[in-house]
């Protein structure tokens, strides 16, 4: 399967442009932002668990990144509320699932394969402090590799937003709403740029906070080719 898998350009899934499309396993739907490969792939997409339902114990071969956006995730290690921000390295284990339902963030397939360190932050709860020459940016280092840099950024509201090129750029809007080359993205929305392209965007009229990742498309055809040997 295919979905948005031509990194060179850029690529946008506003909230509510696609539907939910039904997993293997009850109760469990997905909207595919983007996407390289079958049931093991390199993707992107935003999942949601019905009240009850859960996967069946799993290896992320190729480590899984997620952001808990409503409800309560669950597996053997823990509970993990709305804000959270969790990496789990190559080849870790979990059983998923949730009591209650809820809605996650998550991208699989995309670390380097030696990274071993486990991650889970609050986003939420997370101090942000202003960015040095970018006025109306304040931000929290939530993960840093020579791979790649993640973050959580919050817009003043209708303000110029710009990041020069980074080896690539995904964000996705985690509240309120921002435009980029005159499409609005609002809660729950994903763009991503290419590694050569700069971001020139303006925060909405109420602010926006928004999960921001930088230079991991670099290795996308590395990601690939880790999938390809499995």
């Amino acid at each position: 399967m295919k979905i948005n898998d031509d990194f060179s350009v850029r690529a946008s899934v506003p909230a509510d442009a696609i539907d939910w499309v039904p997993s293997p396993m009850p109760g469990v739907e997905r909207k595919m932002l983007d996407r390289v490969g079958g049931e093991v792939a390199r993707a992107t997409s935003i999942v949601r668990y019905a009240p009850a339902s859960r996967f069946s114990p799993h290896v992320h071969g190729g480590g899984e990144e997620f952001i808990v956006l409503d409800g309560v995730f669950q597996d053997e290690h823990g509970d993990y509320p709305a804000g959270s921000y969790v990496r789990n390295p190559p080849q870790s284990r979990h059983t998923p699932g949730s009591a209650a339902g809820c809605t996650i963030f998550v991208k699989l397939w995309q670390f380097d394969a030696a990274d071993r360190r486990c991650v889970n932050r609050d986003l939420l709860d997370t101090e942000r402090k202003p960015v040095p020459g970018r006025e109306g940016v304040t931000a929290a280092d939530i993960f840093h590799s020579d791979r790649e840099e993640v973050r959580v950024e919050h817009w003043q509201a209708d303000m110029p937003v710009k990041l020069p090129p980074n080896g690539g750029l995904e964000i996705f809007c985690l509240d309120g709403r921002f435009v980029e080359n005159g499409e609005t993205f609002r809660r729950h929305s994903w763009l991503r740029l290419p590694q050569n392209a700069a971001l020139d965007a303006r925060a909405g009229a109420g602010g926006c906070l928004v999960w921001v990742k930088e230079g991991h498309l670099r290795f996308v055809d590395v990601d690939l080719a880790a999938i390809a040997s499995t």
